[in-house]
């Protein structure tokens, strides 16, 4: 086909192609820099063949596989094989964990026995729930790229946007999934287990990454066989907790998802950049994408979602640190490991504060030491089978009201319960037909 008798999305095409070629005087290098990727060879030759494959791709959404690959890239960077003696001193672990749990918790026993994952098997596992994540915020910022470019561009190129909707959108998710991919491969040598981040990422399976257990213990003056014990017990009750409450997990995604339907991205922040962007100095744009700068502040209705999102996630951490603290009273330096991780908790890793600016989603709850104290009084006073039987269905589940005051929980609680209307009928009439019967004798 001629040049002349180019389709417009052909056409634009070819112009993107040279741009991602290195033409236009464009530096590669610092095309990779605004997707916050290090400009090395090997990073570069992976974004452009990332960006190229969003060029030739036919499919209008976007392409999680990227976000998966370049994960694992940066994962891949550092490599661990535990020892086979590692091995069966983490299995002996998790065995013993399991249990002292038994003595902390009614919640039944795991199925299977927790896995050793390392952080590249721990991407494979846990993207798709992150790619969920993302979704709507990677949609909005593609729309809003792609409305913002029909609108300000010049003439000679209004014609080919008009049809080239779906490539403006391909390039842009492509740049979020790499940059989200970026996130989650940091974040693979932050967490020592599924459970770590309180989300069950791996549903309600157990799973330890030997890798960064062993990084954990660094600088601590506490025996390596105590941190790997103490954490098991909390990724093992974390796990126990999901697979018991199976419906905790989907309210957990349904609150997630409530929240992010409601993110809109800043248009006019995006019209900003591009007015000003200079494909020789993408430091705004990458700074745009990396500081959650496009994400507008949370709507009262995000602001309710968050809100209860916070509190469960609050229940769940507090549960599990409660009966974790039970079950591990007889390790020597269980409050020194407990500290650790609270605090480790609190200050969240980079990787996970880049998430939350990525996304516009913190994933630590803030109310988590007030949850961990009511679980506490509810087991003291009611016993440990009392207090896990909240968890048997959403509608017992303590409020937030409950944490702020868990004595009136315990009040409730230990209140008779009040008789269903049928069952009362029931027995009304029971009592009727005892009463119409004539007495012997």
């Amino acid at each position: 086909m001629a040049a002349d008798d180019q389709e417009p999305e052909d056409e634009l095409r070819e112009m993107l192609r040279e741009l991602l070629s290195g033409g236009a005087g464009v530096d590669p290098a610092k095309l990779a820099a605004s997707a916050g990727l290090p400009a090395d060879p090997a990073s570069m030759a992976r974004l452009f063949a990332q960006l190229q494959g969003a060029l030739s791709g036919s499919d209008d959404g976007i392409n999680w596989q990227v976000a998966t690959d370049q994960a694992k890239a940066v994962a891949s960077r550092t490599s661990f094989t535990p020892t086979d003696q590692q091995r069966r001193d983490l299995d002996q672990a998790m065995h013993l964990a399991a249990l002292w749990l038994e003595e902390a918790t009614s919640v039944a026993d795991l199925p299977e026995a927790p896995k050793l994952m390392t952080r590249v098997q721990w991407i494979e596992q846990t993207m798709p729930f992150w790619s969920q994540l993302a979704e709507p915020v990677a949609s909005s910022i593609a729309d809003a790229l792609t409305s913002v470019l029909k609108e300000q561009a010049p003439e000679e190129v209004a014609g080919m946007l008009q049809h080239a909707g779906r490539l403006v959108r391909g390039i842009g998710g492509t740049l979020f999934a790499v940059q989200l991919g970026q996130v989650v491969g940091a974040l693979s040598a932050e967490v020592v287990s599924g459970g770590d981040v309180g989300i069950p990422l791996l549903e309600d399976r157990a799973a330890v990454l030997p890798q960064n257990l062993q990084a954990f213990g660094e600088g601590l003056d506490i025996p390596a066989d105590q941190i790997a014990l103490y954490l098991s017990v909390r990724e093992i009750a974390h796990a126990r907790l999901f697979r018991h409450a199976r419906w905790l997990r989907m309210q957990l995604v349904s609150s997630i998802t409530e929240f992010a339907r409601g993110i809109r991205i800043d248009t006019s922040r995006v019209e900003e950049l591009a007015a000003n962007f200079d494909p020789n100095d993408p430091e705004n744009l990458r700074e745009a994408l990396s500081s959650g700068a496009l994400i507008p502040p949370k709507t009262p209705a995000q602001q309710a979602a968050l809100q209860r999102l916070e509190t469960m996630l609050a229940l769940v951490e507090g549960w599990v640190d409660v009966v974790t603290a039970h079950a591990t009273a007889r390790l020597p330096k269980s409050d020194a490991i407990a500290e650790t991780v609270r605090r480790r908790r609190a200050a969240g890793g980079p990787a996970e504060r880049a998430f939350a600016t990525l996304v516009g989603l913190e994933l630590r709850p803030r109310r988590l030491r007030e949850a961990a104290a009511m679980w506490q009084i509810v087991g003291d006073s009611l016993g440990p089978e009392r207090r896990d039987e909240l968890w048997s269905h959403p509608d017992l589940l303590p409020t937030s009201a409950d944490i702020d005051d868990p004595d009136a929980l315990v009040k409730r609680l230990q209140e008779p319960p009040a008789a269903d209307d049928v069952d009362q009928a029931i027995e009304d009439l029971l009592r009727d037909d005892d009463s119409d019967r004539p007495t012997e004798g």
